[in-house]
């Protein structure tokens, strides 16, 4: 068993709020609250948001109905709450009339959870972001000299609770083919706006060849024939499903600045490599440099989040093609990284021009050698 950040859900399980739980399918929520509960020593109640019993009876806003279904427990759990019609209203009247009850509420999708307990449950909610297991979360099992040695099976088949547990790649291989085919685009393809799998599958095998480089919704909508409010909004709801996200320009408004593309990175990239079935060897393969610059800059993000250190995220490019892979901006300092494969790199234009550009500003090289310290300490 892996154990995960949040392994004690008590220090963010408080009486009267609810906790979400947010993150991709087969992440490991349900995992995460099953270990909670089998040290848990009070009355609980778990169900899921796929039941239509339990949507029916959660969205009808019937303060009696609700509070009988909540009777003589302590926890009530709700796994997958964002299929349940009005959820938030209902969460409301739950921690609103039953003195001391603590709920926990999970959800793969943050576009349609959020948007329904938004305004119902303003100064009554925590939040959780799972994300697949961080090396942050593996240091409590492996030293660093292991992570290091098995760098090669996280770039190839990423970090999934479940990818992680095989002892053959071509199980893994199979795990996340099937994961991609059976779930990757369940919870998107079941809103009634989307029409078109095809053109949503084109746009993620472009962003899965296009790591690390500088997009926009202009240039893709171009290349896929589709107009550019569907693009702006299939990325939108990728993001929100927890496959994708972004990072800007960084701009403080100089004019060789460039600031309308964005860089797109996978969550997971055992996920991207299934994506175009490529899971070959690293020594076989062109595209080591977009691999290598995604693991880091989603394990800092991991790491970021989990440790509650927060920085805003940019990359930085000028006309003059002077460039920064990636950037952190916290209290008016600024701190610019080079996320190098290659350890013979000593030194970065991008980064010379970068700090002589903001005098608040110090540069980095990220390369084999230091990244665990980057993303762990």
């Amino acid at each position: 068993m892996i154990k995960r950040y949040f392994n004690d859900l008590n220090k963010h399980l408080k009486p009267n709020k609810v906790l979400i739980i947010y993150g991709a399918r087969r992440v490991g929520k349900t995992t995460l609250i099953e270990q909670y509960l089998k040290s848990y020593k009070k009355k609980y109640k778990l169900v899921s948001g796929d039941n239509f019993e339990i949507q029916e009876t959660l969205s009808s806003n019937n303060f009696d109905k609700i509070l009988e279904f909540c009777q003589g427990i302590d926890l009530l759990i709700i796994d997958e709450a964002q299929n349940i019609k009005n959820i938030g209203s209902g969460l409301k009247i739950i921690i609103d009339n039953i003195k001391g009850i603590k709920v926990i509420a999970t959800g793969s999708s943050s576009f349609d959870l959020a948007n329904q307990v938004g305004e119902p449950l303003v100064g009554r909610q925590n939040t959780i972001n799972l994300f697949p297991v961080s090396q942050l979360e593996l240091q409590s099992d492996f030293s660093d000299y292991e992570l290091k040695k098995n760098l090669e099976q996280y770039l190839r088949f990423g970090s999934y609770p479940e990818a992680l547990t095989f002892k053959k790649n071509e199980e893994k291989r199979d795990y996340l083919t099937n994961l991609v085919n059976s779930y990757l685009y369940k919870d998107i393809l079941a809103l009634n706006t989307i029409k078109n799998s095809v053109i949503l599958s084109n746009l993620v095998k472009k962003l899965s060849f296009n790591i690390g480089n500088e997009l926009s919704p202009n240039s893709l909508s171009q290349e896929l024939g589709i107009n550019v409010k569907t693009t702006v909004k299939y990325l939108d709801l990728l993001e929100k499903s927890f496959i994708i996200f972004r990072i800007q320009g960084f701009s403080k408004n100089l004019a060789n600045e460039i600031t309308k593309k964005q860089k797109y990175y996978f969550y997971d990239l055992g996920i991207r490599n299934a994506v175009i079935n490529q899971f070959n060897k690293l020594s076989d393969r062109n595209d080591i440099g977009g691999l290598w610059e995604n693991f880091v800059v989603i394990e800092r993000i991991k790491r970021n989040q989990y440790k509650k250190s927060f920085h805003l995220s940019y990359f930085w490019r000028t006309y003059q093609q002077h460039e920064v892979d990636y950037i952190e901006e916290k209290d008016a300092k600024v701190q610019a990284y080079e996320i190098k494969w290659s350890e013979r790199v000593k030194s970065s234009k991008g980064i010379k021009v970068f700090t002589k550009t903001y005098d608040n500003s110090e540069g980095t090289i990220i390369n084999k050698e230091n990244y665990l310290k980057f993303i762990c300490k």
